[in-house]
């Protein structure tokens, strides 16, 4: 059997990738990037397609009903997967921004059109909802 380096290992388990197999780790990505929090953080930084870097507080006042502890958990779990960097910046008090890396960037269009089909789509959701209700009463 024939050695192969690491970078083959990953090439070889990069086509194996298969989300619809629960020991695949894609499945974990896609929870990640499936919950509402990532969403909207991505969006924000997204800015409508011209990212820029945005301070922790910026992002606690626009995203409503976020707890502190989620955004940082939130945050912190983007910065591990490589979607968003943290600069700190050494001021008094310490100026930390948070930015969309290129990685992010690429994510960002996908999970802004859900957004967007969710805020454009949501009226007839509901309608669908109340005639769905309705009948089960």
């Amino acid at each position: 059997m024939a050695t192969r380096t690491a970078a083959q290992q990953r090439a070889q388990a990069k086509t194996e990738y298969d989300a619809f197999l629960a020991v695949c780790p894609s499945r974990k990505l896609l929870d990640r990037i499936s919950d509402k929090w990532v969403t909207l953080i991505l969006c924000a930084l997204g800015n409508s397609g011209e990212p820029r870097p945005m301070r922790y507080s910026e992002l606690s006042r626009l995203l409503a009903g976020v707890s502190q502890k989620m955004l940082t958990q939130t945050l912190r779990s983007l910065e591990r997967d490589g979607l968003i960097t943290r600069t700190a910046t050494p001021t008094v008090p310490v100026t930390v921004t948070y930015e969309l890396t290129g990685l992010g960037v690429s994510l960002h269009a996908m999970v802004r059109g859900i957004k967007d089909w969710a805020e454009g789509h949501m009226d007839d959701v509901l309608a669908h909802r109340e005639t769905y209700d309705g009948r089960e009463a």
